[in-house]
């Protein structure tokens, strides 16, 4: 009993934020010798049906039914998942984004479609982070490393998530290997959006319980005061004490194998050991051979289509030494099939889509010959095929307009072709994004003249008014042309216009006039209010 001989424990809280509704959804579940822990976010606008409920519970119960560490088991949970929000999908398409983890109490699996994410910390410090399907992941992948994803603008431009309507890729971990005293944190993209992973460590310091790192982790995150808080949800698991696996019984069987060949070579001799020794490596040949195929198949399913080759082609090999025709046959098929695929893929990569559906239909009929082998991923790359055929005519098209000056139209066309090529991750997506901002510019150029237009027919309007002495109208039109100017830069007109509205508005408000005083003269010639001594003696002289 695992469970009983471990100690996992399990702490979480799942909030609305500043929304009516809370889309997220935890639930987990603890068996006697297997875990299953799983955090969704809705992602639709469906008001009647939570669709991360609704994928939580559908995993869990397949779960139960069929409890199982195994990785292609996991994939059939959330493929499970993924067919209840399609058959939901009534009013509106639901949408999620799933984190799981599946545990043994002593190794772990994580699954994840979409951005939620489980992060597992080993001594307070980060040893594992699960990774996003988004437009932002890719290109930290592709181009740069370094990209804060927290923060990118394409964080949320999800490549794959439980609803998508075609090519469902869930990402499934290999087993990774608990210890005691790990520290497991599953959480949507509105809490790890805004709590970086050195908090997350740091939360731990003084933690002992589940419970208070979830507390602390929460203040973290509502220490941000945000105006607008997204629903959220952070669930942890403290792994205590971890199951210890007991290698007694796989001993006792080895000295029983021991024991056994020992007895033959005593009673038989030497040929019944050497069959013996054969039959060992005849099965260790058989047993090498099923897993080499076993490996090939997740490879080839994961799109790893260059190590499924390499797996096969071993797996053959080891069935032609066990003379094993069967095996041999169908190792063939697979290779021929896997290699069809990597055809297509590099006369796709070249720009020959022609020859590449071909080839698919060429490997897709091969592989009904095997049981239909590998056709959804085959039929889901003929379709992306069709998609690159129409995001190049849409291209072609937006081509002629922009040639055409028809640069709204153009517009249309590239940003139709580039949604279409975000879909299907399509690799020329960069030059379209190129295309569009070119077509961006021109329409801002043609924006910014025929503004300037518009403002030249106004300053002229207003001169036009101006002569007419209707000064009212030649400020309005000053004033409107002069907003436009300032809107398209233009300084040195601005400024000219500045001083056109001055004049006119002196036209309209002159200044007062100022009276000047009557003056008044005695007989002498001497202004009556400017007399002096001088003038006095004068005036007296005078009258004498």
């Amino acid at each position: 009993m695992r469970k009983e001989n471990s100690n996992f424990k399990t702490a979480f809280l799942s909030e609305a934020g500043s929304y009516m509704q809370n889309k997220d959804y935890f639930a987990y579940t603890e068996l006697d010798d297997v875990a299953c822990w799983v955090a969704v976010k809705g992602l639709d606008s469906d008001q009647e049906i939570n669709s991360a409920e609704l994928a939580a519970k559908g995993i869990l119960e397949k779960f139960i039914e069929n409890p199982s560490m195994s990785r292609r088991r996991i994939k059939k949970y959330l493929k499970n998942a993924q067919h209840l929000l399609q058959a939901q999908s009534l009013r509106v398409r639901l949408k999620a984004s799933i984190v799981i983890v599946v545990s043994d109490y002593s190794k772990m699996i994580c699954a994840t479609a979409g951005n939620s994410r489980v992060y597992h910390f080993r001594n307070g410090t980060l040893s594992y982070k699960s990774s996003d399907q988004s437009l932002a992941q890719k290109w930290a992948y592709e181009r740069d490393y370094a990209i804060d994803i927290s923060q990118h603008e394409e964080r949320s431009n999800l490549l794959n998530y439980l609803g998508k309507p075609n090519s469902f890729q869930p990402v499934v971990s290999k087993k990774i290997k608990l210890m005691d005293d790990d520290v497991l944190l599953l959480c949507t993209s509105g809490f790890w959006e805004e709590v970086s992973e050195i908090e997350m460590a740091d939360a731990l310091e003084n933690a002992k319980e589940p419970e208070q790192y979830v507390d602390v982790l929460e203040e973290v995150f509502l220490s941000r005061q945000k105006k607008i808080v997204n629903n959220y949800t952070i669930a942890t698991i403290f792994t205590n004490k971890v199951y210890q696996e007991n290698n007694k019984k796989k001993m006792k069987y080895l000295k029983l194998i021991v024991a056994t060949m020992l007895l033959a070579l005593v009673v038989g001799g030497g040929t019944i050991f050497y069959q013996a020794k054969q039959a060992k490596a005849m099965a260790e040949l058989s047993a090498e051979m099923i897993e080499h195929e076993k490996t090939g198949n997740l490879h080839f399913q994961d799109g790893n289509y260059e190590d499924a080759l390499m797996e096969y082609s071993e797996g053959r090999n080891a069935a032609k030494k066990l003379k094993n025709p069967v095996h041999r046959n169908l190792l063939a098929k697979k290779l021929r099939v896997t290699q069809l695929i990597i055809n297509g893929n590099q006369s796709a990569e070249a720009g020959e889509f022609s020859a590449a559906v071909e080839t698919y239909e060429k490997a897709n009929e091969e592989g009904k010959i095997i049981g239909n082998f590998g056709k959804e991923e085959i039929e889901q790359k003929i379709t992306d095929m069709d998609s690159i055929v129409q995001i190049l005519e849409a291209v072609k098209k937006g081509d002629f307009k922009f040639e055409a000056e028809d640069y709204t139209s153009a517009l249309e066309f590239y940003q139709k072709a580039r949604k279409q090529a975000l879909e299907i991750s399509f690799s020329g997506d960069s030059a379209i994004k190129q295309k569009i901002e070119e077509t961006e510019g021109k329409i801002a150029e043609l924006e910014k003249a025929q503004k300037e237009l518009r403002a030249e027919g106004l300053e002229k309007s207003g001169d036009q008014s101006y002569a007419r002495q209707e000064y009212s109208k030649a400020v309005e039109s000053y004033t409107i042309a002069q907003e436009i100017y300032q809107e398209t830069n233009l300084i040195a007109k601005v400024l000219g216009l500045e001083r056109k509205i001055m004049n006119a508005n002196d036209k309209l408000n002159p200044p007062p006039l100022v009276e000047v005083p009557e003056i008044m003269y005695d007989k002498a010639g001497f202004p009556l209010d400017e007399v002096t001594e001088e003038n006095q003696d004068s005036k007296e002289e005078g009258v004498e």
